[in-house]
């Protein structure tokens, strides 16, 4: 094999790395929402706590990425954080769907899931989801644990 031959082949090895680096960046940056948006309808949900959550995080019913969140903003009059979702046109949720802050596994990503209810109406685009649950602060819950167990062992004695 001559030299040029040679040049080609480590060029092109280079370039299938390189093309590898920046597909994997941008699945474990949870990008891939960014690059196939379809057509959407946006919902607005309001939380009391949303803990992790970040934008372009997955929105997910029945365990199927159903749309992503798009935005989140504090609301200085009610002191709720709210979070804008961008949802597929493909799939229609009754009004009475109640979003929850959710985490992969134990310490993973945190997502929204959504839950539909049993109304006739469907959300449309601009429609507010009521019924949330903010997320569960692991720190929030050692706290409860510890202050739970102090308060059993310290009046007794």
């Amino acid at each position: 094999m001559n030299r040029r031959g040679v040049d080609l082949l480590v060029g092109l090895f280079v370039l299938l790395g390189f093309a590898a680096i920046v597909f994997l960046a941008v699945r474990a940056g949870n990008m891939t929402g960014a690059f196939s948006l379809g057509p959407t309808y946006e919902a607005v949900a309001r939380f009391d706590n949303i803990g992790g959550l970040k934008p372009r995080a997955a929105v997910r019913s029945a365990g199927v990425v159903v749309g992503r969140v798009t935005s989140i903003r504090f609301n200085d009059e009610l002191y709720q954080a709210e979070v804008m979702l961008a949802l597929d046109r493909n799939y229609k949720f009754p009004k009475d769907t109640s979003a929850k802050i959710l985490t992969s596994g134990l310490l993973g990503d945190q997502y929204i899931g959504l839950e539909p209810g049993g109304d006739t109406e469907m959300l449309g685009p601009g429609d507010r989801i009521t019924m949330t649950q903010s997320a569960v602060v692991l720190e929030n819950l050692i706290g409860q644990f510890l202050y739970g167990k102090a308060a059993e062992g310290g009046g007794g004695k």
